[in-house]
């Protein structure tokens, strides 16, 4: 545990892409088995412990410090693992012993949690803490709470363990959603010692591949004759997968984008993808609710999203469908290595001749170059999208020889997004970040105002964490900390009206009707564009900007 702990600790203050690259792949090169594997599983965030969770962590250390010493070190610090690893009490001298045992192995401790009812948890777990100093303890935790945070992506990690032979990353990619930690198999290919691992799911996730994303100016250097253009559904990218097991029963999985299986949340489309007249394929494609055969917004599909199980009133209020972008394989076959435009041939065959319920065709934009591109992007009706054009992101331009790649290479596939909303709003709270931003107020709550009883008054309408560079970060925790009126825990609360406040420029993707906010709205994916020092507060925008918005795509969708 101690060597996974220091690895942890060295990659999160590690800079460099290649930095974390090199640690990685040396802890890898000299970890043993199943450490190295257990290790793989935690940075990946293939990990779960079903007994061990936060609220235990926080009942031990409540009955072990004074929790109002507890609550201040927590509002400072901002990370749980953090101030639980720092504050956790060293064992009395006399319960050691002279004889202090070795700190347990991230095998045993994996093995301990994962075995441990639920009733002996608190005690396991206290046990494992006095046997570890404070980075164990810190790594500990983190495996516990799930947030590793240390700036290392899964793709990272699997480079690494990709550098420990000749493979690439993308071959990694291709076995990984058959396998299962501490894989063994997995560091035995990689090394040169064994075969390519082989899965025996029937139905397998198949790791996607990416865009990037694209401004105007680049397309200058694209020939628009070599490119296939389609629409960007505002949903959330999905496989539907079909195979049949050794038994030859029928196994069908609906995937989300990182490849967990969320088919029990979306019993209708399961009921379609089970059916015969799918057959065996696996489709790529986005996850919509369609309603009267138009697609519904975003925040009607959120109706349905998160959820374990659904009831049949919720069904038959927000029937999710898939718009079909790519096929993947079918009746047995890879169709990854074909071109695009062979797979999508093939795809447009398997959607008219199969015509699954609950399944259709993501329409191509027919174009002659990139001054029509632009012109569909900012007014996708033009480009015949007609009722539907209010569910469109925007464009997603395609090379057609193309093969199906996992990851995100640069080149064959772009993203166009339409430019989003943008409204000047005031700051009203702002609370502290975790991680390297756990001293510094990085999440704000801003506000538009509205007529309210004595008057104009600020309601609130979003929060956001990102959008701002480091500079700006320092920039922004000090106006906080200047302008502060009151603290709630862990959140302050800074001036804000119509003579004094810090107004910011925030942009969205979409803005709609809630019941669960103050201001009866809410913003989706809200960002800071800009501070605006120069603005007064009392010029920010006014609640009713944000509903207008409503408005207009009501009457877009007629």
């Amino acid at each position: 545990m101690n060597r996974f702990a220091e690895l942890l600790d060295r990659v999160a203050f590690e800079h460099s892409r290649n930095g974390k690259l090199r640690l990685m792949a040396d802890f890898f090169r000299n970890t043993p088995d199943p450490d190295r594997g257990w290790a793989l599983a935690a940075i990946t965030g293939a990990l779960t412990f079903r007994h061990a969770k936060p609220a235990i962590i926080r009942q031990l250390i409540a009955e072990r410090t004074d929790p109002v010493l507890f609550a201040m070190s927590y509002d400072y610090v901002g990370d749980l693992s953090e101030t639980v690893a720092l504050l956790w009490p060293a064992p009395d001298a006399a319960s050691v012993g002279h004889n202090r045992p070795p700190a347990p192995t991230l095998t045993e401790i994996i093995e301990l949690l994962d075995e441990t009812p639920k009733a002996d948890m608190p005690v396991a777990l206290g046990s494992l803490l006095d046997q570890l100093d404070e980075t164990g303890r810190w790594a500990l935790l983190k495996l516990i709470t799930g947030g590793l945070r240390v700036g290392a992506s899964a793709r990272l990690a699997k480079t690494a363990l990709a550098s420990l032979g000749d493979l690439e990353p993308n071959a990694i990619e291709e076995v990984w959603p058959g396998l299962a930690p501490p894989y063994l198999d997995l560091f035995a290919w990689a090394e040169g010692r064994a075969p390519r691992p082989v899965t025996s799911d029937p139905a397998p996730f198949h790791a996607p591949m990416l865009a990037h994303a694209i401004e105007e100016a680049d397309l200058a250097a694209l020939d628009p004759k070599d490119f296939v253009a389609e629409w960007k559904w505002d949903g959330i990218r999905v496989q539907a997968v079909v195979g049949h097991d050794a038994e030859g029963q029928r196994v069908g999985r609906l995937y989300s984008r990182t490849g967990d299986d969320i088919s029990a949340a979306f019993p209708d489309v399961m009921e379609a993808l089970c059916a015969d007249a799918f057959g065996d394929a696996a489709i790529d494609g986005e996850l919509l609710v369609v309603r009267a055969g138009k697609v519904d917004s975003f925040g009607a599909l959120q109706q349905r999203l998160n959820r374990k199980k659904v009831d049949v009133k919720l069904v038959a209020e927000y029937p999710a469908h898939v718009r079909a972008y790519d096929l993947l394989s079918e009746a047995g076959e890879d169709l990854r290595t074909l071109t695009f435009s062979e797979r999508r041939a093939r795809l447009e065959n398997f959607i008219a001749t199969r015509r699954p319920a609950r399944f259709d065709l993501s329409a191509r934009v027919a174009f002659q170059s990139w001054d029509d591109i632009a012109r569909y992007r900012r007014d996708p009706a033009s480009a015949g999208a007609g009722e539907e054009a209010p569910a469109i992101e925007g464009l997603m331009l395609k090379h057609a020889d193309s093969i199906y790649t996992p990851g995100r290479p640069k080149g064959p596939w772009w993203k166009w997004k339409r430019d989003p909303f943008t409204v000047d709003a005031v700051l009203m709270y702002a609370q502290r970040g975790h991680g390297k931003r756990s001293s510094f107020y990085s999440d704000y709550t801003f506000g538009c105002w509205r007529e309210g009883a004595q008057g104009d008054e600020l309601v609130p309408v979003g929060k956001a964490y990102f959008g701002f560079t480091d500079a700006e970060l320092k920039q922004l925790d000090k106006w906080v900390r200047d302008h502060t009126t009151n603290r709630f825990g862990p959140v302050r609360e800074v001036e804000a009206n119509r003579t004094i406040g810090l107004v910011l420029e925030i942009a969205f993707e979409g803005v709609q009707r809630s019941t669960r906010h103050k201001s009866g709205v809410a913003m989706r994916f809200p960002r800071v564009a800009r501070i605006r020092w120069d603005k007064p507060s009392r010029e920010a925008d006014r609640l009713e900007a944000l509903e207008a918005l409503i408005g207009e795509r009501k009457q877009m969708s007629g």
